[in-house]
């Protein structure tokens, strides 16, 4: 059972351990963490999408935000910018093979939450 798993996992009583550097949760989380870089990975992981249907999919993240959000996933080898036309300016974005390691968290954090129903 999950919950059984995760609770052997999980030693409440134990103390707090200080890390003089990030410790691996941490540093994944500054990676795929980001408000956004989940769903982005998620809505790229079938095939390559244009910015504009990107943002269409993506509700509730501005252009703006979601421009930002697709540079720094880009600088951390997740995702490849491809220019499609200058004029006017096109672009699509496309999961990369190590982008795609990480849809296999995303899977298990979407079967979490709905075996959860949250």
């Amino acid at each position: 059972m999950v919950k059984a798993n995760i609770a052997e996992d999980i030693n409440l009583n134990s103390p707090v351990n200080s890390c003089a550097e990030p410790c691996p949760i941490e540093r994944g989380m500054r990676i795929v963490g980001g408000k956004w870089t989940g769903s982005i990975l998620w809505h790229l992981k079938d095939k390559p999408v244009r910015f504009n249907d990107l943002a269409r999919q993506i509700n509730g993240a501005s252009k703006k935000m979601l421009s930002q959000r697709l540079k720094e996933m880009e600088e951390n080898k997740l995702i490849i910018r491809n220019l499609i036309s200058q004029e006017p300016l096109a672009v699509s974005y496309e999961i990369t093979d190590f982008g795609r390691t990480a849809l296999c968290i995303l899977t298990q954090l979407k079967n979490w939450v709905e075996a959860q129903k949250l």
